[in-house]
């Protein structure tokens, strides 16, 4: 078997040992060999087989060109089977043929290819993928059996570091379109959103890697800072160029303005034909993704706008857990060999083999497990992390802030060494250079040859928290305050303005009110313009409006939006409207026109829109499409529909389509239909797709099914993959069953996973249980993962208990929906009389994050015991409020106010405050003011106290879950 002629039987035919390939390029011929003489001897064209495979035609052809880069692992596997081929040593060729990723190119070591001269970045042949941010994965024991301890020495760090072998997802399908574009000449962008750990930078490492055969260079800007070393250097940028922007949000999420610069610079670079093709990949975890995409309102500010337009339809959403498809394609590879894989496949248990092989279990381990000094450190870091200090903690900071995480018991048993050992406990890797909380050496930032830049000596010895105990720390920690030393070493040893802000804000929120003056102050001395107004608002907010005024004043004249809005609107208020309108042109001309914008709503509260028509056109003017909108709408009002027709075009023009479907929708409402379907069909063509369904809807009523469904065909060839789904529904909801399953399947196998989620509602209604079943799972295996959870509420509606709670149990194996889920089958278990399984099921929910379930319980048993906590509600409140919900918490404040133990109250409520519930801190300067009205009436009349607000008390929850 060692011997390179040595052979094995393979389904009767004698097939080579892949062992006896050293060079990758001799594996990769051989394994393209025995696929094509296996095919050949099946007499399969290639498109035949990629049917019978359930592989692309592209796919498959390039699995068998000589010139194509070698196929994915699940490629060969599902060739394999189809051919009736045994995987196993075919995958071991491929584990051969595809170590070429780690060698330089021919394309780079011959010069072949773009150059560099005059760019930045470097070959991607010659960059580590550890070095990018793909995290090391978890090694297997060294021992043969994996219940054996370790010995000091297996604990040790391999020098090598390893990556298992790849699993190709339906997100990688979309990142390879992507390249594919890239490598044909366009540039293209996309960012990968998920959870920590989930295996987004090695998708995009994977996902590169057939530009490194063309020479492709990558530019990881990092020094001096990541936001700006990326602005520095964006110019400089050349062709054939990869951008990595790992953990995006130290990118476009950078304060003062320079997250949005970076954003529209990128798009810049995007849609700059002469710098063409470009690559820029990034990822982000899915909370920061939310904030940054998020509508801002109408009357507040819009700190992420260019952001949030790079990131449309440029997002990829990663699941937390492999499906099964892709554990079927782990476990091929496992079998092939794969150590690491066959570990993590079995240890993981619930599908989530990236968080494993990231060491996320042993992370987790290891905090719980640390001892006081390193849990304190460890607390100090998540706080840190989560309220807004750098990436690199400053270890001064760390070492005087840990200092209260710990009892008196704890500091009293300290050594003097207690600091180094303890970073020595949290800096020992879990694997590679993976490490709890390690040293990092951030670098220094030199000065340019022309003497410029530079930073002010050698940087402070920091360290860096892993990031999935950053994301952990950040849930679990959520509702609490971090202690006073945390605040005072924020103010000693934390520089920079930003960081500053942020945490000023987080202290703000936790009712820390002096020593967010304090980090304002130091904010905006160091150079901070947001910090003014901020601490010109806290001012306020304490009664000192002089104060408050002189530093709007300073603001003002830096050119912030905020002190200029605020002084506006105070001269407004006093009836100095002549101030009031400068102040508003002094912001236009500051780039600032939202606030003329604010000026004119303030101003139509008093005369209405007729009386502010200046005003909005001055901010119109001004590039603001929200005076467009309440112009165009104030003048049909007035009767003049032309002007408001020629103003609803001109933000049409801008790219704000939808102020001509708010004519439309009013000229509908008004029974024009014609001017409405006209507007609807020009918002439509203007890039509005709200207004093409609108359209469709219009000509349904009318009878017109013939033009309804050539618009949503229409729609459908120009990429709309739903407008053929959104048809399907409106038949189906006017009866018409067989069109709308029709359209379902066209609109499925068009692309829409929505429409399988419709197929399983239609099934379901006409009886198919089993039908509604088979396309809802489709659905969720292909990222819908509402849909079984879907059909479960239809079924429990319909009130079929039992049917419902199998589906939900199903679904609760869904990542994104198990809370949900759990908290359906919680109260359907409660319903049925089944107390314990219903608690079950709430905990369950609870340590999946989300303490609804328990709420839900809570209430039911108390609402049915008729009493204030009764039933075992107040014992399931408190289990929340253990878990850090804030809504608990309140609920249990006003049982103890009730009961008269007003110190219990006031404890919990600070508790609740301390969090940052700022209902919380209303609620405990309510009880307090409330017991010295009590106190004074039954002064004057003699009586004892009486619970006067108890009525009103009651209702702080329901205001509570309302918000």
């Amino acid at each position: 078997m060692n011997s390179r002629h040595n052979r094995h039987a393979e389904d009767g035919a004698d097939v080579l040992s892949a062992r006896g390939f050293q060079e990758p390029a001799a594996a990769l011929a051989e394994l393209r060999a025995r696929l094509e003489a296996a095919r050949i001897a099946k007499r399969l064209t290639k498109s035949a087989l990629a049917a019978l495979a359930g592989l692309g035609r592209t796919t498959v052809s390039a699995a068998f060109s000589g010139a194509a880069p070698p196929p994915s692992a699940e490629t060969v596997y599902a060739v394999a089977r189809t051919l009736a081929l045994q995987p196993r040593p075919l995958l071991e060729l491929h584990a051969l043929a595809t170590r070429a990723a780690a060698v330089p190119s021919a394309a780079v070591t011959s010069g072949a290819g773009p150059s560099a001269a005059g760019g930045v970045g470097r070959p991607i042949a010659q960059c580590r993928p550890h070095d990018l941010g793909v995290h090391p994965a978890a090694d297997t024991p060294r021992h043969t059996g994996d219940d054996h301890a370790q010995s000091p020495t297996d604990r040790r760090p391999r020098t090598r570091l390893r990556l298992p072998g790849y699993v190709r997802r339906p997100h990688d399908a979309e990142l390879a379109d992507l390249v594919a574009a890239a490598a044909a000449g366009s540039s293209r962008m996309a960012v990968l959103v998920g959870s920590s750990s989930t295996g987004k930078t090695r998708a995009c490492w994977e996902a590169v890697q057939p530009l490194a055969e063309q020479g492709w260079l990558l530019w990881d800007p990092r020094y001096p800072s990541h936001p700006e070393a990326a602005l520095a250097d964006m110019e400089r940028v050349v062709p054939h160029t990869v951008v990595w922007l790992n953990e995006s949000q130290h990118y476009v999420g950078a304060g003062g303005g320079t997250g949005e610069r970076l954003a529209a610079a990128l798009h810049l670079l995007l849609t700059d034909p002469a710098r063409a093709p470009v690559l820029i990949l990034g990822t982000l975890w899915s909370s920061y993704a939310r904030a940054y995409c998020a509508l801002p309102r109408t009357d507040g500010p819009d700190p992420h706008a260019q952001v949030r337009h790079l990131l449309a339809g440029r997002q990829i959403v990663l699941p937390d857990a492999f499906d099964r498809k892709s554990i079927k394609a782990a476990e091929a590879l496992a079998d092939a060999g794969d150590a690491q894989l066959a570990h993590a496949l079995r240890h993981s248990g619930d599908r989530r083999l990236a968080q494993f092989l990231a060491g996320a279990p042993e992370l987790l381990r290891r905090y719980r497990s640390a001892s006081p000094p390193a849990r304190a450190l460890l607390h100090t870091a998540m706080d840190a992390r989560r309220l807004g200090v750098g990436l690199n903690v400053p270890l001064a900071f760390l070492a005087e802030a840990a200092e209260d995480y710990l009892s008196d018991d704890e500091r009293d048993a300290l050594d003097d060494h207690w600091f180094e050992q303890a970073l020595a406990d949290t800096g020992e890797p879990v694997h590679g250079n993976l490490a709890p909380l390690r040293r990092v050496r951030p670098r220094t930032v030199r000065e340019d040859p022309d003497g410029t830049g530079g930073g002010d000596g050698p940087p402070a010895p920091a360290c860096r928290l892993a990031d999935f105990l950053e994301q952990h720390g950040a849930g679990e920690r959520r509702r609490l305050c971090p202690p006073t030393s945390f605040w005072a070493a924020t103010h000693e040893h934390l520089d920079v303005p930003d960081e500053l802000h942020l945490l000023a804000r987080a202290a703000a929120h936790r009712g820390r009110t002096l020593w967010a003056r304090r980090l304002l102050a130091k904010a905006v001395d160091a150079g901070s313009t947001e910090s003014l107004s901020r601490l010109a608002e806290l001012y306020e907010e304490s009664g000192d409006r002089s104060a408050a005024e002189t530093l709007y004043q300073r603001a003002a004249e830096a050119g912030d939006r905020d002190g200029l809005l605020w002084l506006a609107r105070e001269r407004e208020r006093t009836g100095r409207y002549e101030e009031a309108e400068h102040f508003a042109r002094q912001a236009i001309a500051a780039g600032r026109g939202f606030v003329m914008y604010e000026l004119a709503m303030l101003r139509a509260e008093r005369r209405g829109l007729a009386g502010c028509e200046d005003l909005l056109r001055q901010a119109a003017a001004a590039g603001h499409d929200y005076a467009l909108e309440k112009l165009a709408v104030s003048r049909e009002r007035a009767g003049d529909f032309a002007e408001a027709l020629a103003l609803a075009r001109r933000a049409a023009d801008r790219g704000g389509p939808g102020v001509l479907r708010r004519l439309a929708t009013d000229r509908e409402f008004a029974g024009d239909l014609t001017t409405a379907e006209a507007l609807f069909r020009e918002a439509a063509d203007a890039g509005c797709t709200q207004s093409l369904y609108s359209l469709i809807k219009l000509r349904e009523k009318a009878g017109d099914s013939a033009e309804a469904e050539q618009l949503s065909r229409q729609a459908a060839d120009d990429g709309d993959t739903d407008a053929l789904r959104r048809l399907a529904a409106v038949r189906a909801a006017a009866g018409d069953v067989v069109a709308a399953e029709s359209l379902f399947h066209e609109a499925a196998d068009a692309g829409s996973v929505a429409a399988l989620d419709g197929l399983a509602l239609l099934r379901e209604n006409l009886g198919d249980h089993d039908g509604a079943e088979h396309y809802a799972h489709r659905a969720a295996d292909e990222g819908m993962t509402h849909a079984l959870f879907r059909l479960a509420e239809k079924r429990k509606d319909a009130g079929d208990r039992g049917r419902a709670e199998e589906l939900f149990r199903r679904a609760a194996r869904v990542d994104q929906v198990r809370t949900m889920a759990l908290q359906e089958i919680a109260l359907l278990r409660e319903e049925a009389g089944d107390r314990d399984g219903a608690e079950q099921a709430a905990r369950r929910a609870a340590e999946a994050g989300s303490t609804e379930a328990l709420i839900e319980l809570a209430d039911l048993r108390e609402d049915a015991a008729g009493s204030c906590g009764g039933g075992g509600a107040e014992a399931l409140f408190e289990e929340a409020a253990a878990l850090g919900d804030s809504y608990a918490l309140g609920r249990l404040v006003r049982m103890r106010e009730e009961a008269g133990d007003h110190e219990e109250a006031d404890r919990l409520a600070r508790q609740a405050a301390d969090g940052g519930d700022t209902r919380a801190r209303n609620l405990l300067d309510e009880l307090r003011a409330n017991r010295k009205r009590r106190r004074g009436a039954a002064w004057s009349i003699g009586l004892p106290l009486a619970d006067s607000k108890a009525d009103q008390l009651c209702h702080w929850h329901s205001q509570r879950r309302d918000s």
